[in-house]
């Protein structure tokens, strides 16, 4: 029973991080495609304000999914990370650089340190997600096992590669709603114009891409397709569909109202409908929730830890999203984003 509880405890932090750490993913995303210095000048300080205020916020959810993982269900982290190092590895790498990227590039005054930190942002921001969704779709399809090695086999298989685009297209989603409601707070239409065109199409993306991965799922990996087509996962996969279909009819609205929710709605459901599809296994179909938990004791304590982090972590988190949104952090004066502004002097 405490072992159910907490891998639902774990699949609920993946949903978070999925969401808050890949509107950050999204962000840097659209920063790499947001042209050159000059053309793309005021979507980047867009970005580096959105960013600013919780982006570090949104890794303690990465954390507390390595911490359930390694303490909760020590021989599901021992055969993940043995099959895909690499991956996750690659992962890590760019995680680190993607945030050295983003710290380094606003203070610096030259012009060519600006943009070798701010490409080390944007790519590390479209890599990162993909080699994360890789890792999973290696655990969906079941190659990570007790006798799998550390091969290519484990993460570039057909389901890898595409969790790997989806999750991509997710981050792309999630940035670019969120940017546009950032620029319709700061009365700037051109820009909510521009980011509402690219949700739109990573909500495009993000269909194709699902409808792909459903019917690859169908015979590389049948038992989280079977989850995803009956019973509770398929409950979460129309979910999915039509907080698909509000985020599009919200998009299309003037105010733009209640975008953002349906775009976190779009994600945490497919997440949570991958998890669903795979019970009662951690990995389909060589281990279950029951055989690879830790001991009881210790899924106790984590029960422990989660109930504190619920009462003392989350309300203070949410308010900080809450702060955000609602403009009540930093501001971001006119100047910044008026056409034409000058380029800082070199």
């Amino acid at each position: 029973m405490i072992a159910g509880v907490i891998a639902v405890v774990l699949l609920l932090a993946v949903a978070a991080y999925a969401c808050g750490g890949g509107t950050d993913y999204g962000a840097g995303f659209w920063d790499l495609t947001a042209g050159g210095a000059e053309r793309g000048e005021r979507s980047r300080r867009l970005i580096d304000h959105a960013m600013a205020p919780v982006w570090e916020v949104n890794n303690v959810w990465l954390i507390f999914v390595l911490v359930i993982m390694w303490t909760g269900f020590p021989v599901f982290f021992q055969r993940v990370f043995t099959a895909m190092w690499l991956p996750l590895a690659l992962a890590a790498v760019g995680t680190v650089l993607r945030g050295a990227g983003f710290a380094m590039r606003k203070p610096l005054t030259r012009l060519a340190g600006r943009r070798l930190y701010g490409a080390m942002f944007a790519v590390s921001s479209l890599l990162t997600p993909f080699f994360l969704g890789a890792a999973a779709g290696g655990v969906a399809s079941g190659r990570v096992t007790a006798r799998a090695t550390a091969s290519t086999d484990a993460w570039a298989n057909p389901t890898s590669l595409l969790f790997g685009f989806l999750a991509v297209a997710f981050t792309a989603l999630l940035g670019a709603v969120f940017l546009a409601a950032d620029a319709r707070r700061f009365a700037v239409p051109d820009l909510d114009g521009h980011f509402r065109r690219r949700a739109l199409a990573a909500l495009a993306a993000v269909v194709v891409l699902a409808v792909i991965t459903l019917v690859v799922t169908h015979g590389d990996a049948p038992h989280v397709w079977h989850g995803l087509t009956h019973g509770v996962g398929l409950v979460f996969v129309i979910v999915s569909a039509l907080a698909t279909l509000a985020t599009a009819w919200s998009l299309r609205r003037p105010s733009g109202a209640w975008s953002r929710g349906a775009a976190v709605a779009v994600v945490a459901s497919a997440v949570i409908a991958w998890g669903m599809a795979q019970r009662p296994y951690l990995i389909p179909v060589s281990l279950t929730v029951a055989e690879g938990a830790g001991a009881h004791t210790t899924l106790r304590w984590l029960g422990l830890v989660t109930l504190v982090a619920v009462v003392l972590v989350f309300p203070a988190v949410v308010l900080l999203y809450w702060l955000d949104t609602q403009g009540e952090l930093e501001g971001l004066t006119d100047a910044e984003l008026r056409p034409g502004r000058p380029n800082d002097e070199v």
